[in-house]
């Protein structure tokens, strides 16, 4: 390609941005604080991915404030949460050794246990649809637990029915790392050439028992797999798009417009360099050397998570990182799903307390009310927020209900 095609290219490529970041078909307003008090308050609020639960496990009390984390109770209540999907995370450092489905029973008595149980007056364990509307009009926040990393089942169908039985809804079917069923981004390696026998029979297990399947993480041929084979729709539960920057893990056009044809949901990632092209650019310079300084903080703090959240804060300053998404990104992503997929096609799935750069305006789960307030200015209606906030999510698990219960 000569450099006046790759001028032309790109600058229809940043065209093709910018439009992405207009609402499509709607007239930005001014709203007044009522407005937005009014439909925030209507809406059944779901974020589906929050990865406190690495803080609980080791001591952290969600019921006080945690100014050094993204989340807890005074804070969810302020931000007018209805339901949130707490993170079954399962480091791949597990898989050594055979100690995935330890950590992974761990994780999911963190959320049964120090985050329900210890707190019964905020918090409704929710299995299903019906269980995600009674807590809410019980004015309780609907917990639920979505396994992050399929290799937390150690390619075992039995353990991935334990753990529905447990309470887990979803399950992500990698995480950065390949397991031996499935390829991941994060892996250039990609063993399996997508989903492999096995992983085409967990995806089918999966939509027998009622567990969504979660391509978050997953490699672009995974998810063309996963999509194929599953009978139910498919979500992201925490990723964003790959058009608008280009981070492996979000989705690329095509992906998204694939995913919505078949019901399926994008639930849109608050990394930072997830959302801005810039914020990836700036990181990308210093990966290598982020990377190895994450692992070594990791064993450092394993431990000490309010010393790992500050010392991934420090180690961030020192290599110079000062570039932030904004609360306009996250509006951006929403408008260029709804393009490509339509409204019934975007969530939320913010990633609060695993990422360690949030964007300015929407970096906590107080920060809720600021998102509704951008929407109704961008030309959302009341109901498009409510799909966006939940209802999108809930037809998902919903029609994963009703194939699981055909299938018996």
């Amino acid at each position: 390609m000569t450099p006046t095609s790759l001028r032309i290219a790109a600058a229809a490529a940043l065209a093709t941005a910018l439009l992405s970041a207009q609402a499509p078909g709607r007239q930005k307003r001014s709203v007044t604080d009522a407005e937005v008090q009014r439909v925030h308050k209507s809406t059944l609020l779901l974020d589906a991915h929050n990865d406190v639960t690495s803080a609980t496990v080791a001591g952290m009390d969600i019921g006080k404030s945690n100014p050094d984390h993204m989340t807890d109770i005074p804070r969810m209540k302020a931000g007018g949460m209805g339901a949130q999907i707490f993170a079954v995370y399962v480091s791949g450092s597990y898989v050594e050794g055979n100690h995935a489905a330890n950590r992974t029973l761990q994780m999911i008595d963190t959320v049964r246990h120090d985050i329900i149980a210890m707190h019964p007056n905020d918090f409704m364990f929710a299995g299903t649809v019906a269980d995600i509307r009674r807590a809410h009009s019980q004015h309780k926040i609907a917990a639920l637990l979505g396994i992050e990393g399929g290799h937390s089942i150690e390619d075992s169908p039995r353990l991935l029915r334990d753990f529905y039985d447990l309470g887990v809804r979803y399950m992500t079917l990698t995480h950065s790392n390949s397991n031996h069923w499935a390829d991941s981004s994060g892996d250039t390696n990609k063993p399996n050439n997508g989903l492999s026998p096995l992983g085409k029979e967990i995806v089918a297990e999966m939509n027998r028992i009622g567990m969504i399947v979660d391509i978050s993480h997953v490699s672009d041929k995974t998810f063309y797999d996963a999509l194929e084979v599953s009978k139910a729709p498919i979500f992201a539960s925490h990723s964003s798009c790959r058009a608008l920057s280009p981070a492996p893990r979000n989705m690329t056009d095509e992906m998204i417009a694939a995913l919505g044809k078949k019901h399926g949901v994008v639930q849109i990632n608050f990394a930072c360099d997830f959302l801005n092209p810039d914020v990836f650019a700036e990181n990308e310079k210093t990966r290598a050397s982020t990377v190895q300084l994450r692992d070594e903080l990791m064993k450092k703090y394993a431990t000490d998570p309010d010393g790992l959240q500050k010392a991934f804060r420090e180690s961030r300053t020192a290599a110079g990182a000062t570039k932030r998404a904004t609360l306009a990104d996250v509006v951006k992503h929403i408008n260029h799903v709804v393009q490509i997929a339509g409204i019934d096609s975007v969530g939320l799935g913010s990633d609060f307390d695993g990422i360690d750069c949030a964007p300015e305006g929407l970096d906590s789960v107080d920060k809720w009310p600021n998102l509704t307030k951008a929407l109704l200015e961008e030309g959302y209606t009341a109901a498009d927020i409510r799909k966006i906030y939940g209802e999108n999510f809930l037809r998902v698990l919903s029609e994963v209900e009703r194939v699981s219960k055909s299938s018996h």
